[in-house]
């Protein structure tokens, strides 16, 4: 029989799991990946500080190996990898990724190209002056203090936090179901909103948006985000900034320019940058662009060459913007945990306050302390000033008593705490001048106590004192230190259009585009005007050819009556049959290729339907921005779209089936955006064979009966004028049609 007294109890799998993995998400949102509201780290930034801290590794101290900090980290308060404690340690001293550093590094920290720092043996490192704010107070009971990871020591829960160091030097991270990214900004912004909000604690959002107008990123650039974007971002603590590399012209000799930018956005490594640029510009993608070099020494200078003097320098940093990370989205998500406990996305007045509330807890905690410090020397001066009444008979009590502090305290009536610092005395402060001292310092030190009872009463008193503190991180980096200025200027959203940047990108070359009479469509390189030799399919033939650049746009009119935009640059090459029109368009079933012409800025084009309908069109009215195109002929049950063609002449030729030909001045067509149009020509059978538009003086083109072009004027085209809307005459046996 089985011992079942000792069988394991049965676990509910999924109770576990779920308990594990909540154990694990809360492990990595409080104790990893989110900062505190209040000293704005997380706990292996604040452990490195306080590790430092106890090295004496003070701003102006000697440097010492980071490999002995980090060593002291992972053994006393950081029990994980050396590598992360190291990377955290080079993040916090690179002055291109941290805005205000907190650890002041010598040797190889890293660059803006992206190369790792040196080992750790190698560098050195100390505290910042920013970091001695941050810390200042922690030996004064400003926060609470907690057991490390192995209870032989303690650590503190949060730094005091004298410096706005979340909004500052913001921070990022990703935990188990959410994330933070926290902008830097400019520290003397905040310290001045700061002040703004103890003055008004009912401050609104516009109000601080005027003193923190945005980030200030420690690599510069410019933010050209809406204002009313950043503003809802601020509110809700979600959103983004687009911000743009800085850069000038530079004018040359003879008319030669070249771009130099000065600043990249934040976190965007230079040599991966030069590199995508080089990239693009071998695949030909940037055509405006000639050449990339970088000429970098300390400071950013990337210098592009246009390809030549005529290049338009903001289409070619518009194309660059577009394509490469000279603009790049710097994400707005501040999560952080509030309290030390509950994370929450807040807004950046929420922010303010509770890096204030902070800053006001820290200030009675300080003043608690030191009134318990300040009242124990009473106590102890006192007790001194006691002894200085009767010094002999202290003497004799001290020499004649086996037991001379109970003696003391029942002789002077003294506690216990004065007993023992009068029998601590050394002889030396019998003198009478130490009694002089004694009294001063009484005085001193009573006048102090009555300052911190004051202040640890009154809510005024504390918030003045708040304001102080803050007013010294304000003054220390304002916008006249180097450290302190603003490095990220505004701008408006660019106003270049996308069409010219779209063309931009284009590299201008000339081809002939070839459509088929079945509808296959290519692209040769050059104006090719000999298509003799060019190979169509066993069923098809050369129907039409037009000359353009591959900077051009193509319109397409279908037989339902759409439009369709088709750049030019997007054609099928010269190689082979090309490739099916509708399949490129999309076209549905049963809808045809009716005509295929470029676009002319300012051109005007004439349509017409089978059934001998047609109007005028603008060709700027016809651009789609869609897949889709656009509907402009409007069309009766059973009609169709045939053509489309230059309106350039004073009048119009309109050839039907019946081969009656009419002509009519072009003033008797309507010009419209879109519509059915007018009738055109009058049939009793059949529809419209042809359309064209000519110069009356100039002679309409015609095709004889033998194929040889002729020319109808004079005479021989009166006959054919009219009115719109009329059957034409019949045309003459000579004349086959219009060419």
């Amino acid at each position: 029989m089985a011992d079942t007294d000792n069988a394991p109890d049965d676990i509910d799998l999924k109770a576990a799991l779920e308990e594990r993995y909540l154990a694990y998400a809360l492990s990595t949102i409080m104790h990893r990946a989110l900062p505190d509201v209040r000293d704005g780290l997380k706990p292996v930034h604040r452990r490195l500080l306080y590790a430092m801290l106890q090295l004496r590794l003070d701003p102006g101290q000697a440097f010492k190996k980071s490999a002995r900090v980090v060593g002291d980290v992972m053994g006393k308060f950081h029990p994980h990898g050396d590598t992360a404690i190291y990377d955290a340690l080079v993040r916090l001293a690179q002055d291109f990724a941290v805005r205000y550093p907190l650890v002041d590094g010598q040797g190889n920290f890293g660059t803006v190209d992206g190369d790792a720092a040196a080992a750790m043996r190698y560098t050195e490192a100390r505290l910042t002056e920013v970091a001695r704010l941050l810390l200042d107070g922690l030996d004064e009971d400003a926060v609470d203090f907690r057991e490390t990871y192995d209870g032989l020591d303690r650590e503190p829960v949060v730094l005091p936090g004298g410096f706005p160091n979340l909004l500052a030097n913001g921070a990022s991270g990703i935990a188990v179901g959410m994330a933070t990214n926290v902008p830097p900004h400019n520290a003397a912004e905040v310290a001045d909103a700061a002040l703004h909000l103890i003055k008004h604690p009912e401050a609104r959002l516009d109000t601080i948006l005027k003193i923190v107008p945005g980030p200030d990123f420690p690599t510069g650039g410019i933010i050209v985000e809406p204002a009313d974007a950043i503003a809802e971002a601020y509110r809700t603590g979600r959103g983004g900034f687009r911000v743009r590399s800085r850069w000038s012209r530079e004018e040359g000799a003879r008319g030669i320019w070249q771009v130099v930018i000065t600043e990249i956005p934040y976190l965007v490594q230079k040599s991966r940058l030069i590199e995508r640029i080089a990239e693009l510009l071998e695949a030909r993608k940037l055509p405006l662009l000639g050449d990339v070099r970088d000429e970098s020494a300390d400071d950013v200078r990337i210098v592009l060459e246009p390809r030549s003097r005529q290049v338009d320098a903001d289409l070619m940093m518009e194309s660059l913007f577009r394509l490469t990370d000279l603009e790049a989205r710097i994400p707005l998500n501040m999560n952080v945990l509030m309290g030390g406990q509950v994370p929450r996305v807040v807004g950046l007045v929420e922010v303010i306050r509770a890096w204030l509330d902070h800053l006001k807890v820290v200030t009675v905690r300080r003043a608690e302390h030191r009134l318990g410090k300040v009242s124990h020397r009473l106590e102890v001066l006192d007790g001194y000033l006691v002894v200085y009444l009767d010094l002999d008979r202290v003497i004799a009590i001290i020499r004649e008593e086996d037991e001379p502090k109970p003696a003391l305290i029942a002789e002077f009536t003294l506690t216990d705490v004065q007993a023992e610092a009068i029998l601590n005395m050394r002889l030396r402060s019998l003198r009478r001048l130490e009694e002089m001292e004694i009294r001063r310092e009484h005085e001193r030190l009573t006048v102090e106590r009555g300052e911190l009872e004051a202040l640890i009463a009154s809510d005024d008193l504390q918030w003045e004192r708040v304001a102080a503190s803050v007013r010294e991180v304000r003054d220390k980096f304002g916008p006249r230190t180097d450290l302190g200025r603003r490095r990220t200027s505004f701008a408006d959203a660019p106003t270049t259009s996308a069409e010219d940047v779209a063309e931009a990108m284009i590299e201008r070359e000339p081809i002939t585009v070839v459509l088929s009479q079945r509808g296959w469509i290519r692209a040769l390189k050059g104006h090719v005007d000999d298509l003799e030799k060019l190979a169509f399919r066993s069923d098809d033939a050369l129907g039409s050819r037009l000359h353009v650049e591959t900077t051009d746009k193509l319109l397409v009119l279908a037989t339902d009556g759409r439009v369709y935009t088709l750049g030019a640059d997007r054609l099928p090459g010269g190689r082979g049959h090309g490739e099916p029109l509708r399949l490129i368009l999309e076209l549905e079933g049963g809808v045809e290729v009716a005509s295929l012409f470029p676009h002319e800025a300012d051109g005007q084009w004439l349509f017409a339907t089978r059934a001998g309908r047609g109007f005028i069109a603008s060709a700027d009215d016809l651009v789609g921005t869609t897949k889709r195109g656009r509907q402009v002929v409007a069309l009766a049950t059973g009609d169709a779209a045939v053509a489309a063609v230059p309106a350039a002449g004073d009048h119009v030729a309109v050839l039907g089936d019946n081969r009656k030909l009419l002509v009519f001045p072009v003033e008797q067509v309507p010009t419209l955006a879109k519509g059915r149009g007018v009738r055109l020509q009058k049939y009793q059978s059949g529809g419209l064979a042809a359309v064209r538009t000519f110069i009356l003086a100039e002679g309409l083109a015609a095709v004889g009966a033998s194929e040889a072009e002729q020319r109808l004027k004079g005479a021989d085209l009166e006959a054919y004028l009219g009115q719109r809307a009329t059957t034409g005459r019949q045309l003459a046996r000579r004349t086959k049609g219009l060419a």
